[in-house]
């Protein structure tokens, strides 16, 4: 019996069976792909924190101990694949003769590196010109000693006479901040900079330049690579890596201190794939939960039917038991079956999205993911269509069956007044969980542990479930009490049959307010996702351009008394806009910080200032505030707040003269407070006026430029640029800094995650609207042949669907769209520790939710057409069937 019952569905009830499994395998191939997407993303954030350290570890010999013997202990060590010795010494200055005058240096830093060195780390030092090997230059020392390879520079040790080496090769250091760093020291203790004045030799020269000096002024570090397989989540990975460092400083019993490079490149990737499980809880787990309500709506849709078939059955003789294992079966076949599908379609959507229909994970995570997501399916299917049908079989008499609609408890409806209690619920999880001191991930730096505040989603979450049931709640009082309006809404398309369309949409109220949650839900999912997706993405680019200044960015060499009109030589072909940007650095009590002059009039012209950067007015408030104000000075929050500042106070800044290089008390009077600026810092910084700070100083040299090129060709305008300018400044472009910013919020990328959500979003969208409307219709094709034989003409008819489908889309669209926009804001607010900085308005995705609305409501219409044309079936040919 149970072919022929399986056989009798396939047959007679394939639309229905077909809908249900679209539902369950929708849900499938959206956790199936989402979860695969987080594992593999989680693995690359490892991958990435590996690649971007040049030194593994930095093994630092305490004074006193043997370095040969911390070589030996290191290189024994499990997961190390080598080690090298590196001698630290400092220098009093560096000095040579050029252009026939002497220049000289402060002190520095003298390296003494192994043969073999930079073809072991590569990623320490840069070529730039002249040879590789011998002795080095760093690219800020040749420039302050005005000298190239084939000069002769001077090196002062304390303690030692003068020695004369021959420079060979200028270098850049890329990783100087770690290379420099104080081994075993906290962050907060390390040096604000690396060195200004640094000398690579070959362990010979360095020997023999270091023999007389003092045991305190030398030391000696073990640099390690180590090529220990890690695991895939960067957390695990942290907590591996700094296990082994641990071991190996409590085997050196005191003798050496490890400087972990790796395990703080992971300690920042754990944090940022914690925010990577975040934005797969908040966007993809409301996807998954839609697509299982889709499923449910469709299996409601057939509940009268399935209750007169059960009836039948019973009259027929078959015990509960049999008709429970009958419903079994049917959920089994869609389970099964839409399951199977689901799972094609995330292997297919790896295929076409990443390449790989594993989308990059192991093969024993892709398998996990895939089974968790088959279960899952399976549990869609039982709570959908085995759940109902036994609760009917315990609760629904053969009498029962008989009435055409029966009201039953719906899963919508909790009661009045929950939608309200859920809200407000919302609102008071929302305003703590976005408050300024609120922190949804915890990571402590060098901590192992890390949470995470989940009540926070709690947020979303009843927002989501209340306003569900505010549109439920909303839908029926229109349809019970708004009849006379929905008869003049309904009589230019279903003519004198308005006052029955109203009735009949009235006594339907329940099926159609379903729907039309369902359809809100499904548009406010797409437009939530998209517009966070979106908001996402401009607030990467900004943090780029923050971080980089403009398209393309001079910078010349700290000390180089470059002057504002050397921008002229930087109008290369492609270049609309040159902007010179001071840097100096400027005492307030006894902080340092930062000291940016700009030319308020056009700076703008150069880089993007955005009103969010700035407090007390927007960007061309202050700007023009500023330029009106020749002593005017903007200063960071940080700075208000430690100084008690309020506007108009006068601020007292101690900043170098050019030319007797003494401070000298400079006034100015605040105006502003800048929370961000281009190539500024993140803490505490200033920004004045250009002119002012030159007259104040005698100086108008220049720290940057800032080059505006359209968005076009930075790459190779910045290649341009390189050439022409040799090792005399760094030239950055925006494309290259989009993939070099360490942020939490460009390590996540999310670009294959919005490739997923927003295709779902216009499927689940378009079912929604479509698929249970569809079904509705198909359910009462009896209702629409009782009306064709009492003289119901077919265009009446068609204005009866026509009617419904469109309070469907109009009330659909617009719950979604307020709902969405709800949702968007409170996630971008909650989780505002993804951005840097934060966006100061939505970006929102127009043309996708138009796509989304046009979707939904051509699904709709196709589907209401297709309810007209069976409706237009000669009405005895339609009772037969039925």
């Amino acid at each position: 019996m149970n072919s022929a019952w399986a056989g009798g569905l396939a047959r007679h009830r394939a639309g229905r069976l077909l809908a249900a499994l679209a539902g369950i395998a929708l849900a499938v191939a959206l956790v199936a792909s989402l979860g695969s997407f987080l594992t593999a993303s989680k693995a690359t954030m490892t991958q990435r924190a590996v690649r971007s350290v040049a030194v593994d570890w930095q093994v630092e010999v305490q004074q006193g101990a043997d370095p040969n013997a911390v070589l030996s202990l290191v290189r024994k060590t499990p997961g190390v694949q080598s080690a090298l010795p590196v001698g630290f010494a400092r220098s009093s200055s560096y000095a040579a003769r050029a252009q026939g005058s002497v220049q000289t240096t402060g002190p520095g830093v003298l390296l003494g590196l192994p043969d073999g060195y930079q073809k072991l780390f590569p990623g320490e030092i840069r070529p730039l010109t002249g040879s590789t090997s011998g002795v080095l230059l760093a690219q800020q020392t040749a420039s302050n000693l005005h000298v190239a390879p084939g000069d002769t520079i001077s090196v002062q040790l304390p303690g030692t006479g003068t020695h004369k080496v021959r420079v060979a090769g200028v270098v850049d250091l890329p990783q100087a901040d770690s290379l420099f760093q104080k081994v075993g020291a906290p962050s907060q203790t390390q040096p604000t900079a690396p060195p200004d004045n640094v000398l690579l030799v070959p362990t010979a020269t360095f020997s023999s330049l270091t023999a007389h000096a003092s045991g305190a002024a030398v030391t000696t570090q073990i640099h390690t690579a180590r090529d220990a397989k890690l695991p895939t989540d960067p957390a695990s990975a942290f907590n591996s890596v700094t296990r082994a460092a641990h071991n190996v400083e409590a085997r050196a019993s005191g003798q050496a201190v490890v400087g972990n490079n790796l395990g703080a490149a992971l300690d920042s990737a754990r944090q940022d794939a914690l925010y990577a499980q975040i934005l797969f809880l908040f966007l993809g787990v409301p996807g998954a939960v839609l697509a299982a309500a889709l499923t449910a709506a469709v299996a409601a849709a057939g509940g009268e039917r399935r209750r007169r078939e059960q009836g039948l059955l019973r009259l027929r003789g078959l015990r509960p038991r049999r008709i429970a294992s009958l419903s079994g079966l049917e959920a089994a076949m869609v389970g099964v079956t839409g399951g199977a599908v689901g799972l094609v379609a995330a292997a297919l959507t790896g295929r076409i999205a990443f390449g790989s229909a594993s989308f990059g994970t192991s093969t024993g995570q892709w398998i996990a993911w895939y089974v968790l997501a088959f279960a899952l399916g399976a549990a869609v299917a039982a709570g959908a269509v085995l759940i109902p049908a036994l609760r009917d079989l315990r609760t629904v008499t053969v009498a029962d069956t008989r009435r055409t609609e029966r009201r039953t408890g719906s899963p919508w409806v909790l009661g009045y007044g929950l939608d309200f209690v859920l809200l407000i619920g919302s609102w008071l999880i929302f305003r703590a969980s976005s408050g300024n001191q609120y922190a949804l991930v915890l990571a402590p730096e060098g901590v192992p542990s890390i949470s995470v505040s989940y009540w926070a989603f709690l947020g979303p979450a009843l927002l989501w479930i209340g306003s569900a049931l505010l549109v439920w709640r909303l839908t029926l009082l229109a349809l019970t009490h708004g009849r006379p309006i929905l008869t003049l809404l309904s009589r230019p398309l279903a003519s004198s049959l308005g006052g029955t369309t109203a009735a009949v949409l009235s006594r339907r109220r329940r099926p159609l307010a379903r729907s039309v949650v369902l359809l809100a839900l499904a548009v406010s999912f797409a437009v939530s996702t998209a517009t966070f997706n979106a908001t996402y993405q401009q607030q990467a680019e900004v943090d780029a351009r923050l971080t980089n200044g403009a398209d393309v960015t001079v910078t010349e060499p700290p000390g180089a008394q470059t002057p504002a009109s050397a921008g002229s030589a930087l109008r290369v072909s492609g270049v609309r806009h040159v902007e010179p940007i001071q840097h100096r650095f400027a005492y307030v009590g006894s902080d340092l910080q930062d000291l940016y002059g700009v030319r308020p009039a056009t700076v703008a012209s150069a880089t993007s200032l955005q009103d969010a950067y700035f407090a007390g007015g927007s960007a061309a408030t202050l700007m023009k505030r500023l330029a009106h104000q020749p002593d005017g000075l903007l200063v960071s929050a940080e700075t208000v707040h430690d100084f008690q500042l309020t506007p108009s106070d006068t601020v007292n800044l101690r900043i170098q003269d050019a030319h007797t290089k003494a401070l000298r008390t400079v006034p100015f009077h605040y105006v502003g407070v800048a929370k961000e600026f281009p190539t500024a810092p993140k803490d505490s910084f200033f920004v004045a006026n250009a002119s002012y700070v030159a007259k104040a100083t005698g100086s108008d040299a220049v720290g940057a430029f800032l080059l505006d090129t359209a968005g076009t060709h930075q790459k190779q305008i910045a290649e341009r640029l390189r050439h022409q300018l040799g090792t005399s400044a760094t030239v950055t472009d925006l494309t290259q800094t989009r993939g070099t910013v360490g942020t939490s919020l460009t390590s996540v990328d999310l670009a294959g995650l919005t490739r997923i959500e927003l295709a779902f979003a216009v499927l689940l969208a378009a079912g929604a609207g479509g698929l249970v409307l569809a079904l509705g219709l198909a359910e009462r094709r009896r209702t629409f042949a009782i009306a064709s034989v009492l003289g119901a003409a077919p265009r009446q008819l068609r204005g009866m669907v026509l009617t419904e489908a469109l309070l469907l889309t109009a009330g659909g669209l617009a719950g979604g769209g307020l709902i969405g926009w709800a949702l968007s804001e409170m996630l971008v607010k909650v989780l505002t520790g993804v951005f840097d900085p934060p966006p100061a308005a939505l970006s929102v995705p127009g043309s996708y939710l138009v796509l989304t609305a046009l979707a939904a409501t051509v699904a709709i219409l196709a589907a209401a057409l297709n309810g007209v044309r069976r409706a237009a079936r000669p009405a005895v040919e339609e009772l037969r069937d039925l």
